[in-house]
């Protein structure tokens, strides 16, 4: 992997390919492994950049330790600084989960730097406040018990339980994460703002996806931000829960091509 250095962090990066240049954001706890199928795929076509974000992955918190709180425009500004630092003017935003309210926090920092719009598995509403007394008991317990505990409960809602072959990738990602980045990340979205406005001045073509059986962000929440997006696809994967791209690969991957293509033709 390569690395670079801002003012917060040393951003831990994969950029594999060449051609227009295509952002994957990953969610949380993860890191950017668990867009391995998609690096592989893609890389044949597009520049792709998979960071590790700030407290993910080998990426160190860095300024975050001293706040305690990464808050989503941190990562937003992290990767329009990558974005800089590689040369890229323009690319392919796309997010999953957390990935993708990053992918929506950047859109309406820095509408001109995004080329397309991929949100998978996400939702664009601000959190009420039971959602943030739950974030911040959820940091709270991270930071005392550590990842594991909290991976065996959930693993079932981020991989359904018929994709097995998906599980083990996802726990080991979840085990892995540092519980300080997971717990600051977490206090972070709780702040987070309401993205449906800034939905709707969206310019470019957007892609939204979601797995089937995906509860923690359903197929509802999918087509809200489809209806407010003026010009978007949606894509519904059967037989995936929360993390399409790796339960389906082939599906998600024929959908993500479909949508690379017509931004293309639109060139």
């Amino acid at each position: 992997m390569r690395y670079t250095d801002n003012l917060a962090t040393r951003l831990y990066f994969e950029d594999r390919g060449s051609g227009p240049a295509l952002l994957l954001v990953h969610g949380h706890p993860f890191d950017h492994t668990m867009w391995q199928p998609q690096i592989d795929r893609f890389s044949l076509t597009h520049r792709v950049i998979a960071p590790d974000l700030r407290g993910y992955g080998i990426t160190p918190l860095g300024a975050t330790a001293l706040t305690e709180i990464t808050g989503l425009g941190d990562f937003a500004e992290d990767l329009v600084d990558l974005l800089d630092d590689l040369g890229i003017e323009q690319a392919v935003v796309a997010g999953l989960s957390m990935g993708g309210q990053i992918a929506m926090e950047l859109h309406r920092r820095h509408p001109e730097r995004v080329r397309g719009l991929v949100l998978a598995d996400t939702f664009p509403a601000a959190e009420t406040e039971e959602g943030k007394a739950a974030r911040n008991a959820m940091a709270d317990r991270l930071l005392k018990e550590g990842m594991q505990g909290y991976a065996d409960e959930v693993l079932d809602r981020m991989v359904a339980p018929y994709n097995t072959h998906a599980a083990p990738h996802v726990h080991r990602m979840m085990c892995a994460t540092d519980p300080v980045g997971a717990a600051a990340a977490l206090r972070g979205r709780a702040e987070r703002p309401d993205y449906r406005e800034s939905l709707t001045t969206v310019a470019v073509p957007a892609l939204v996806v979601v797995g089937r059986d995906d509860t923690y962000t359903p197929v509802e929440d999918a087509e809200e931000m489809h209806a407010l997006l003026p010009d978007s696809t949606l894509a519904v994967i059967e037989r995936a829960a929360h993390l399409p791209n790796l339960e389906q690969p082939e599906e998600f991957d024929a959908v993500l091509d479909s949508y690379l293509r017509s931004l293309v033709r639109l060139s």
